[in-house]
């Protein structure tokens, strides 16, 4: 019997893409569009490992990483995100998740990510300050569904200082 794997994630595509590349490497896989939907799917029938996305349309992914590492205590887990920060990657493991891969990743990377095959050669290096200050821009506004005003009061900063700052090519590294 080949090893189950869930994965929880609200893009369809990168869900089908990847479960699609589980189960042609030999795994048993099945995806799931949110939260409540993943953990019938855990109750029904427990994966060994799982890859939650961070943001999800109904909830956190860092939520569903606290529950699934609650119920299913032998499930290895794994947060994918887009909106990497040292901050997430802290909580996802203080969520119960074991390891943290950027987005985009394919099955190989999970796989590597699960076998902790990630060498420091392969690691990115962290961001510079003004990389990570414009990572948080991007993740505070998109939270503000683009409302440069409402950004700019939680960023306490003067609107025209954030014009400004995403009026400039966002830094490399």
């Amino acid at each position: 019997m080949s090893e189950f794997l869930l994965v929880v994630d609200d893009d369809h595509l990168m869900r089908t893409r990847l479960v699609r590349a589980l189960v042609d490497r030999g795994f048993a896989a099945e995806g799931a569009e949110n939260a409540t939907e993943a953990l019938a799917i855990a109750e029904s029938r427990t994966p060994s490992r799982a890859v939650v996305d961070l943001r999800l349309q109904e909830s956190s992914g860092l939520d569903l990483i606290r529950i699934l590492a609650e119920r299913f205590p032998e499930m290895r887990i794994l947060l994918l995100t887009g909106y990497g920060s040292m901050a997430t990657a802290v909580d996802a493991i203080r969520s119960g998740a074991e390891n943290v891969l950027p987005k985009p990743a394919d099955a190989d990377d999970v796989l590597a990510a699960f076998d902790g095959a990630l060498s420091e050669a392969e690691a990115e290096p962290a961001p510079s300050l003004a990389r990570a200050e414009w990572e948080h821009i991007q993740r505070v506004l998109s939270d503000c569904d683009g409302n440069i005003s409402q950004a700019a009061r939680r960023l306490g900063l003067h609107r025209r200082s954030l014009q400004r700052k995403l009026a400039k090519r966002p830094p490399t590294n």
